[in-house]
């Protein structure tokens, strides 16, 4: 596996040197991203032949689980542009990575703890939450076992991150895809009890995922101990000493992108929320054409990772045309993909919702012809959806965490919930206009985003 160079000489020389640096770093990324969509999936599957009240409960707690997991992730993904500034200024910044990377654990330690306790009282959640007793209670058994998995999955999250970052992203992808096998054999093995193990079903689903997470996370911690290029930073080496300057650094830049996550992935869920109140078919019709926007959507994210990355070294060699080549040349890529992305939508919706559902039964009518609608509004959604992403991402490469994060609260919850509360419920749009208001809260959230990045030197984001 050759490294993805890490950028700490001169500047690329032109906008097409910069764009195989960054297709270079994001390819494997979005690879990853991809495959832990199916990862999460794996354990709604096997769930799903145990019958209705099983798949509920892990419906319910793997999207609790996902919520908080993903959420510590952003909070101590603030290593990577730090690391990547520190890769920009001096080419061998090996002890003030280490010290990025080792306050990063750190923090994923102490952050994991609380969060473990909470999903523990997973039962008491769910009754809060109004849920089914039965389904409450199977949720709860699900989500006491399933926390034990989310302590290596921040940690696999931190080590993900600085893997990348130091020119190594091809690792993210083959570990990811050796998770997925590691969590689709464990359900197969401990849902139905084949091969002789014990038939656990949805609490073997919870193992399966423990197993999943912690094999993901060792695999990280052997790659970054003996990969030649990541080794001789000495990730792990004095792991007790304290760098307190650097963890609240981290904190200080990984809090708003962790209430960022966390408000566009609340938009989502009170979005299912409001079809929940409108119908069942809605409900439905929502899920397909939301998962369909979910996995073009895991192209951008990657993009932004990436860009965070490169727009970081660019920021730490104080190089404005860099930084600039760099941010640009992955909107244009981000953007451009989720445009061809959109076309694709317009042109075959139904062989799309065909993944689902059969279109040609009668039963699926209704179903089809509501998500054929949102697919209509998620093909302008998507537009909006990859340049709000990859400007939050270039925007972190500038450590630009905070304004950004009160763009998407307001965006997000005054303009996006307020609109499809409004469209949704005072108009005929109906489901429809849910959709329309996730698009007016993106697209508010984009222009501002994009705004704030074509302002940087007159904001004084630029001076590293």
């Amino acid at each position: 596996m050759e490294p993805v160079p890490i950028a700490t000489g001169p500047a690329p020389a032109d906008a097409r040197a910069e764009f195989y640096a960054l297709l270079r770093l994001a390819s494997p990324l979005v690879g990853a991203n991809l495959i832990q969509m199916a990862v999460s999936a794996v354990d709604v599957i096997f769930v799903a032949r145990l019958g209705t009240v099983d798949l509920a409960a892990a419906t319910l707690g793997v999207f609790v689980f996902n919520l908080l997991m993903f959420a510590l992730i952003g909070l101590t993904s603030a290593a990577a542009p730090l690391i990547a500034a520190e890769l920009g200024r001096r080419a061998h910044a090996v002890r003030e990575v280490r010290r990025s990377v080792r306050m990063a654990l750190w923090l994923g330690i102490l952050g994991s703890l609380p969060v473990i306790l909470v999903l523990t009282q997973g039962e008491t959640l769910m009754r809060l939450a109004g849920q089914d007793p039965e389904v409450a209670r199977r949720a709860g058994r699900f989500m006491t076992i399933i926390a034990f998995a989310l302590l290596p999955g921040v940690l696999a999250g931190v080590m993900r991150t600085a893997a990348a970052a130091l020119g190594r992203p091809g690792w993210a992808f083959l570990v990811t895809g050796l998770s997925l096998l590691v969590g689709i054999a464990g359900n197969w093995l401990l849902v139905f009890g084949n091969l002789g193990f014990p038939a656990l079903g949805l609490e073997g689903s919870a193992l399966a995922s423990v197993a999943s997470l912690g094999v993901m996370m060792i695999a990280y911690g052997v790659i970054l101990t003996t990969d030649r290029r990541l080794r001789r930073f000495h990730l792990f080496g004095r792991w007790w000493r304290t760098e307190w300057s650097r963890f609240h650094e981290i904190v200080r830049l990984g809090t708003p992108i962790m209430l960022t996550w966390i408000f566009e992935g609340a938009l989502f869920g009170g979005a299912a929320l409001l079809m929940g109140l409108i119908g069942v078919a809605e409900v439905a019709a929502h899920a397909i054409a939301l998962n369909i926007a979910a996995v073009a959507f895991q192209v951008p994210f990657g993009v932004a990772q990436a860009a965070t990355i490169r727009v970081g070294m660019a920021y730490g060699a104080q190089d404005r045309v860099w930084i600039g080549r760099a941010g640009n040349v992955a909107l244009v890529v981000g953007i451009g993909f989720m445009a061809a992305s959109a076309l694709l939508i317009w042109a075959v919706p139904r062989l799309m919702i065909g993944v689902y559902v059969d279109p040609d039964l009668p039963q699926n009518a209704v179903v089809v012809a509501l998500a054929l609608r949102f697919l209509g509004v998620a093909a302008v959604f998507q537009l909006v959806d990859g340049a709000q992403a990859v400007a939050a991402g270039v925007l972190r490469g500038l450590q630009d965490t905070r304004t950004p994060m009160l763009i998407a609260l307001f965006g997000y919850w005054v303009i996006g919930f307020g609109t499809a509360i409004l469209l949704g419920f005072r108009t005929p749009l109906s489901g429809e206009g849910v959709w329309w208001g996730l698009f007016a809260g993106l697209a508010v959230v984009s222009v501002m985003l994009l705004w704030r990045w074509s302002g940087r030197d007159r904001l004084g984001l630029v001076s590293a």
